[in-house]
């Protein structure tokens, strides 16, 4: 019987003080868990270097997790994965190798491994089921990336498969909100128009240019929303039950997409997040920028057949992510005066 998570489980974060993992651990710790002993472990770089295996055996023998949740990844846009090709691959082979076999030899009862919805081909059949894993070329824009989480799911697959550890993966589409990356050049596309906006309307610029011809349609959900459904699928998802979802051929499924069901295109995104922030002015696409991948829609018929929903809708979610990133962008100016 696979394990289902408890209030009583140590639970590890690894990128806890990430996008990602802070939105998880605040959706634990809204339903129960670490309290009252605080038993969310969410280690900084600092205080522990994923990429150095010695470091995270010690630490695990020390701390003792129950439960480990893999939120943490080098991470970037189009640019950066462009130019940094090597420190993605090597860096995310490291650092999640290190924690999904030191979690293996460490009998943790259940671990949660986070990929991506670039594991899957460039051109893979609409909207994209799981089985569409390694059936065709990945888009080269992230293919390193994209290689590294798929070798962290088949390594999942394959200790579950020889060794019965109970490793589980998600494949989320793109995600922002609180605590994403606005970095100019490194950030991806969301957070990047809501700075190109904002920054537009503050300096009254007459126009904005974007990246690429603003035709590829792409599916964001809210990062509350993957949080919602890490612990959902922690807390009832076991691939070994007889109605669990499988693939087309009837094989046990041990990923699963997490999305929207829904896209849109780059330039009506572009629109809603200039009509949100206030910018009135023109909207130009540079096409000498590369598009990526044409359409990326993920099927989340699987993880809905288990009883999960999203929640919170794009125009929601930009609306509160515009709200939040203005109030950061006032705090720094204030501090800066100071």
């Amino acid at each position: 019987m696979t394990y289902k998570i408890n209030k009583n489980d140590k639970i590890f974060i690894a990128g806890g003080t990430g996008m990602v993992g802070s939105a998880i651990k605040r959706e634990l710790m809204n339903n129960g868990y670490g309290i009252p002993r605080n038993e969310i472990l969410t280690p900084t770089r600092s205080e522990l270097n994923l990429l150095n295996l010695y470091e995270v055996e010690k630490w695990f023998e020390l701390n003792t997790p129950t439960v480990v949740i893999i939120a943490a990844a080098k991470v970037g846009g189009i640019l950066a994965n462009k130019t940094y090709p090597k420190d993605f691959l090597l860096e995310n082979l490291k650092l999640q190798t290190n924690l999904i076999e030191t979690s293996f030899k460490n009998g943790v009862k259940r671990l949660l491994f986070l990929g991506s919805s670039c594991i899957y081909p460039k051109f893979a059949k609409q909207p994209i089921k799981e089985e569409s894993l390694l059936d065709g070329k990945l888009e080269s824009t992230n293919e390193w990336y994209a290689l590294a989480k798929i070798a962290g799911i088949k390594l999942c697959e394959a200790l579950r498969n020889q060794d019965n550890f109970d490793a589980i993966c998600l494949m989320p589409t793109n995600l922002y909100g609180p605590g994403d990356n606005y970095h100019p050049t490194n950030s991806h596309v969301l957070p990047a128009l809501i700075r190109k906006f904002h920054e537009a309307k503050i300096n009254n610029s007459k126009a904005v240019i974007c990246w690429g011809s603003g035709s590829p349609e792409r599916e964001f959900l809210h990062v509350d929303d993957l949080a919602k459904a890490s612990r959902f699928v922690l807390e009832n998802w076991d691939p070994n039950e007889k109605f669990a979802p499988k693939d087309k051929d009837g094989n046990q499924l041990i990923f699963l997409n997490v999305g929207t069901g829904k896209d849109i295109s780059i330039k009506e995104l572009a629109k809603k997040i200039a009509l949100e922030v206030g910018f009135q002015g023109e909207i130009k696409w540079d096409i000498s920028k590369p598009d990526g991948t044409p359409k990326k829609l993920l099927d989340i018929s699987r993880i809905q057949s288990l009883g999960w929903q999203p929640i919170i809708s794009l125009d929601e979610g930009i609306k509160k992510t515009v709200n939040l990133f203005k109030k950061i962008h006032e705090n720094n100016l204030n501090i800066e005066k100071k």
